[in-house]
Formats: C-alpha cells, structure tokens, sequence
C-alpha cells in the first residue's frame, strides 16, 4: 500500500483537481472545475484571467465578480442580472455564462 503524500501548495497559490467537459449538445460546452487554494487572510478562491486565483473576499461577498478579472484577455465581462455569475463575451458573438457553486462544508 502506498503511503498518502499530502501536497501543500504555496500561499497565495491555486490548483485545479478536477474538470469535466459535456458537449453533448451542439453550439454549447458545459464545464464543471474545482479547484484547491491556499489563500492569505482575507482572501478567498475566485477566478482571475479564466484561471483559479485567491481573490479580495469582498468581491466574492458582494457578488462583484467582475472586479477579479475573471475573463481570459480581450473578452469583455458582465453580471448576470442577479448577480449569481457572470459573462464573458468575445467578438463573434461567443459567451462564455459562468455560475460559481457554494463552497461544500468541510
């Protein structure tokens, strides 16, 4: 049996340990990413340029995504009309909708 090696990862840093794809339905991709942090006082796991990323709490909190920069670069973001997500839109008419889940009780 193999002994569990447990992986810290630096302050300040994010990995992803899951992603699954399903484009089962045509013109549309639906992605499901988790991803583990290590975030300083006062931040929490968020997203920054399309990548896991510890962000000012706050944002989080008050539903202001797009104050973390969440969109890859030269895609432009806004708020889902009840703040539970976001877009991000590129030229082309392509969008990207992305609704954060609860975090799980540990």
């Amino acid at each position: 049996m193999q002994p569990e090696i447990a992986c810290q990862l630096a302050v300040g840093t994010c990995e992803i340990v899951m992603l699954n794809r399903d484009s089962s339905q045509p013109k549309r991709t639906i992605a499901r990413q988790t991803a583990r942090c290590a975030c300083r006082r006062g931040q929490i796991a968020g997203t920054t340029r399309a990548r896991p990323a510890c962000v000012d709490a706050r944002i989080v909190k008050s539903k202001q995504w797009c104050e973390m920069s969440p969109c890859s670069e030269g895609e432009i973001c806004g708020l889902l009309f009840n703040r539970s997500g976001w877009t991000c839109t590129k030229g082309g008419g392509r969008i990207k909708t992305v609704t954060p889940l609860p975090k799980e009780p540990s």
